[in-house]
């Protein structure tokens, strides 16, 4: 395992598959789009911060697997791929130093990502 989490690159990186999200909702453009509004105002990366910031990994770690199951359904795939790390490495109570900064980073740009499909669907 290496000694951090891998770094972003940002000219490949994913932040979402729109057209597979898509699918996940049978085609439903209002409902993807209403999915991913409620997706902006929820709390479970706030509750992760917070977690990792006191250390409590068994709470971190619940709150990952939420936020795994989200980014899975929203065909968020760069969040997904962080979260499944993370949570390995809430598993095992390693945390790398840049672990919170990795996650908090990707989910500012998918946030992005975010806004971006929704300015193309509103």
């Amino acid at each position: 395992m290496a000694d951090t989490m891998r770094e972003l690159n940002e000219s490949e990186t994913v932040y979402i598959n729109v057209e597979e999200g898509l699918k996940r909702v049978m085609h439903n453009k209002a409902l993807y789009v209403k999915l991913l509004r409620k997706l902006k105002t929820d709390t479970h990366f706030t509750d992760l911060i917070t977690a990792l910031q006191a250390q409590d990994y068994e709470n971190a770690q619940t709150v990952t697997h939420a936020i795994k199951g989200m980014a899975a359904n929203l065909s968020l795939t760069e969040l997904f791929t962080r979260a499944l790390q993370l949570e390995r490495y809430l598993k095992n109570r390693t945390i790398y130093d840049n672990s919170l900064e990795m996650i908090t980073r990707c989910y500012e740009k998918t946030l992005i990502s975010i806004d971006e499909v929704l300015e193309q669907y509103e």
